[in-house]
């Protein structure tokens, strides 16, 4: 590369991607001999200091991957998308992003869509496929097609294909468990629509958990309550809790957790001082909520990751094992969960 008044300079690239200046001039001249990894640093920095990239650093594409998300409002589901999409263009695809908010293109549509342009693979998170009322011969059809796909957070018995879930059990165990430890007796579960999977496996735990807690089965089904996975889900949620005296609530969301955040302070109570909540994903940004959300963390870059590399190995013609993959969340204690307050004498 011809160095030029006003260009960036080698050093400046090779500085900013912390690698060697002979790393660089490879990868801005087209050379082999770098790991994809590297590449991807060097071409990042060059995006993050304004250099014009030379048409030779641009792999051609092999083809496109479909990807079909829920909605883009919740934070959630751009970070996952992000991921997909960089591990794609990593390998020299592109991904084709289909969102399904309401009113919009709905799941079928957007398959018609994606399968008459001839896509290579698609990648489904939070589908229809993880709605138990939901008719998943749709999924079916694909695979007799031949057509590769994954599932991301979800599962459908009868699906021969590879699912990838966090794992709402134990995510369940790790919340609950912290705000027990907190002193909390009183604590709620504030979930999505009970149709899906994710729910009904956090629900479930919920129950085994809190069942010896409070003293039966039904006891416990009056402490979780089924809303929508919004800001204004975990509003109306938090409000039916507060009233059956809760002094905790799990959310099944980030969103969820700021909706009970907000109709806690409509009551006149502090968080985390009178009521504790713990959110649901760990989505970008929500760790500079007031208060800092305690929340259970998703491995989004886990989960997806492998994802991509299973349906890119289907797309090769590799046999790659079926049936749903676990992954380990994490919890993340902020500022929103704190011990139980003292009842009133």
């Amino acid at each position: 590369m011809t160095e030029q008044p006003g260009e960036l300079r080698l050093a400046d690239i090779a500085e900013q991607a912390r690698v060697s200046e002979a790393t660089v001039s490879r990868v801005v001249n087209g050379k082999p001999g770098v790991a994809a990894s590297t590449r991807q640093a060097v071409l990042a920095a060059m995006d993050q200091l304004g250099y014009q990239r030379p048409m030779r650093t641009r792999q051609r594409t092999k083809g496109l991957i479909g990807l079909l998300i829920p909605e883009l409002d919740n934070p959630i589901f751009p970070a996952f998308a992000q991921v997909i999409d960089r591990t794609l263009s990593m390998r020299g695809y592109q991904s084709v992003l289909c969102t399904q908010s309401p009113g919009g293109a709905t799941e079928d549509e957007h398959l018609e869509i994606l399968t008459d342009r001839g896509v290579s693979g698609i990648v489904f998170v939070s589908g229809l496929h993880a709605d138990t009322t939901a008719d998943h011969g749709r999924y079916l059809r694909l695979i007799e097609r031949g057509v590769p796909v994954v599932f991301v957070n979800g599962y459908a018995p009868g699906i021969t294909a590879p699912f990838f879930s966090d794992d709402d059990a134990s995510a369940v165990q790790l919340a609950v468990t912290h705000l027990r430890e907190l002193g909390h007796e009183r604590i709620g579960l504030a979930v999505g629509p009970e149709r899906f999977v994710p729910a009904r496996r956090k629900a479930a735990e919920f129950r085994r958990l809190m069942a010896p807690v409070v003293g039966s089965a039904d006891d416990v089904d009056k402490l979780i309550t089924h809303s929508l996975f919004s800001v204004e889900g975990g509003h109306s949620a938090a409000a039916s809790l507060l009233d059956q005296d809760c002094t905790a609530v799990v959310c099944g969301s980030d969103l969820m957790a700021l909706g009970a955040i907000r109709v806690a302070r409509k009551r006149g109570l502090s968080v985390p001082r009178d009521f504790s909540v713990v959110g649901y994903d760990d989505s970008p940004l929500i760790a500079f909520t007031d208060p800092p959300l305690t929340t259970i963390q998703q491995q989004v870059s886990a989960m997806t990751t492998a994802a991509v590399r299973t349906l890119l190995d289907e797309i090769a013609g590799v046999d790659v094992p079926t049936g749903e993959y676990l992954f380990q969340p994490e919890l993340v204690v902020r500022g929103s969960t704190a011990a139980c307050p003292e009842p009133p004498t």
